[in-house]
């Protein structure tokens, strides 16, 4: 079985970049990205020494892409995909999948394994339980989180019924079990208030977990939900502690594992901004992933708001950058030692490599930016970063994909195996 740190989770985009050159991939860790523009997954070849992209081949699937999880063995795919996505919406409306793909040791190549499994609705996140037992599948609007069998086969299976009803919550962004695959926790991020309409609350949502049941739920959210938007989570590979990316607040909160519990104190608060007090359009924290060493902690700071400009939207300014925190690894405590320009502009996800030498940070939609008196387009697209032995990041070359009308949304990388 392959620990969850092994791989990555995923969004976005199909990088329509010239042929990239590159060393050769050692033998014993050969690493495929795969990222998605609309329904195409595409599939690279990872040079870490290079830090380059080799695009391979493209596989396509009903609906855009939302995002998808490798099964423990490393040997299959699984994608959420929707014709309801976000700048992918095509008829009918009513088509929601989640396909399974058999990944091929040597190349990372992906052909279709089995029959996809038709969703009730519009999903936007996917893991599967620690053994891949199970696939968890979290749906925002309405807020509702679901269990499928994997077969022996690792084809998809039938829905797991539920022993009673589910509190969801408000808007699920998220689903994971936890390292010791005992519990299951569906971040639910609610949504920000509005001149009109009040806020609606984020919570933790976490219930028992066992052979695909969810059971005796307990609610987390600070100050009743209030001003608490959680998006991702992400667990330290050997210390019981949970690091949670709060969207609405920029924020990155540490909670604790006691006794098989998630204890609902905060213990620390960071901030994920370099700026907290300079805030021109609104931001957003995205995705957090725990560097596989457990010593560094990263996090995405996102904006892509516009206004008018010579007739145009173009961006109104913030951080788009992958802010890095270091580990205190006694206490657990995060503290911010850099904030990396990801060069390009909302980046939705990240992944890190297992040997955690190379992070590469997607970004989903092109936006036009003001230089002087003029307007460029920064294009989506990928972007590679060298890891030190200290963390911190070091920008080594951009990818830009032409997303055309659709959206880069999942991107990852997966180890295959040896």
């Amino acid at each position: 079985m392959v620990s969850r740190r092994t791989f990555l989770s995923l969004a976005a985009a199909s990088v329509a970049a010239p042929r990239l050159v590159s060393a050769q991939q050692p033998a014993a860790q050969k690493i495929a990205i795969y990222a998605n523009v609309g329904p195409d997954l595409i599939h690279y070849d990872v040079d870490v020494a290079g830090a380059e992209l080799i695009k391979r081949e493209t596989m396509t699937v009903t609906g855009g892409i939302q995002y998808a999880w490798p099964h423990a063995s490393r040997r299959y795919l699984y994608v959420a995909s929707s014709n309801s996505a976000p700048n992918y919406v095509r008829e009918p409306k009513t088509d929601h999948f989640v396909t399974a793909f058999a990944i091929d040791p040597k190349s990372g190549a992906l052909t279709k394994h089995g029959e996809p499994i038709r969703l009730p609705q519009r999903p936007i996140h996917l893991s599967t339980d620690i053994p891949s037992d199970n696939i968890l599948v979290a749906f925002p609007n309405p807020s509702a989180v679901r269990v499928y069998r994997i077969n022996k086969d690792a084809t998809l299976g039938e829905e797991v019924k539920q022993p009673g009803s589910i509190d969801a919550g408000i808007y699920a962004h998220q689903v994971r079990t936890t390292p010791d695959n005992k519990l299951a926790i569906l971040v639910t991020r609610g949504n920000e208030g509005t001149p009109s309409k009040p806020e609606d609350p984020g919570a933790l949502k976490v219930f028992d977990y066992k052979d695909g049941l969810l059971t005796n739920e307990v609610s987390i959210a600070p100050n009743g939900g209030n001003e608490f938007g959680p998006r991702h989570l992400d667990f330290h590979p050997t210390k019981p502690w949970v690091y949670v990316s709060i969207e609405t607040q920029n924020k990155m909160y540490t909670y604790r594992m006691e006794n098989g519990r998630i204890n609902p104190e905060i213990a620390f608060r960071a901030e994920t901004l370099a700026e907290p007090g300079n805030i021109r359009a609104r931001p957003a924290a995205g995705t957090v992933h725990v560097h596989p060493n457990g010593r560094f902690l990263y996090g995405a700071n996102r904006a892509e708001q516009t206004d008018e400009f010579q007739g145009k939207k173009v961006f109104k300014g913030g951080e788009n950058s992958i802010v890095v925190f270091a580990i205190d690894q006694s206490t657990g405590e995060p503290k911010p030692i850099q904030h990396a320009d990801t060069h390009k502009l909302h980046p939705r996800t990240f992944h890190i490599d297992p040997s955690g030498r190379l992070l590469v940070a997607q970004h989903n939609l092109p936006v036009d930016v003001r230089e002087g008196d003029t307007v460029k387009t920064v294009p989506a697209g990928l972007s590679v970063f060298r890891i030190g032995d200290d963390g911190k990041l070091t920008f080594v070359r951009a990818y830009d994909v032409d997303v055309g009308d659709k959206t880069m949304f999942w991107m990852g990388m997966v180890p295959l195996p040896t």
